[in-house]
């Protein structure tokens, strides 16, 4: 499976599973019902996933005016932080509203929240090239971007 097909089912599938196992966590660690703690994780995905298109749009722009192309590990750990940190930034005091703690005990859920999903992210992505095949631009078939 390749392009806008296999995009579309990744953001399906692990956004379904995050938004569960989200809720769950959630749940444990507001001492709310899963219910109220499902809402607050359908909100924090949709916020990702904007998040993520617009940062990653903005980063882009960027990087394409820099002297020095490719993705050193500092630009990786920078894009890293600045993605990161602007999901915080919102998700914090999203989490402190809806759950009525405090901004502390909303940084301690998220940053528990982000330690589950980058043991997530590795074991969803392995997982889901191993049962549909790994994208063209892995595989060497896609055509390098003139842009």
């Amino acid at each position: 499976m390749q392009g806008i097909k296999r995009k579309l089912v990744y953001v399906a599938l692990y956004e379904t599973i995050a938004i569960a196992v989200a809720s769950w966590g959630l749940a444990l660690m507001s001492g709310r019902d899963l219910g109220h703690s499902g809402a607050l994780a359908v909100m924090a995905s949709a916020v990702a996933i904007v998040w993520n298109l617009g940062f990653n749009t903005a980063f882009e722009a960027w990087e394409s005016r820099q002297a020095v192309r490719g993705r050193s590990v500092l630009r990786r750990v920078a894009h890293a932080i600045g993605f990161e940190g602007g999901l915080a930034a919102v998700l914090v005091p999203l989490f402190a509203w809806w759950l009525q703690v405090s901004l502390w005990q909303a940084l301690v859920m998220d940053l528990g929240l982000l330690v589950f999903f980058l043991a997530y992210t590795f074991v969803f992505n392995w997982l889901f090239d191993r049962v549909f095949g790994l994208p063209a631009s892995a595989l060497g078939l896609a055509k390098p971007s003139t842009t």
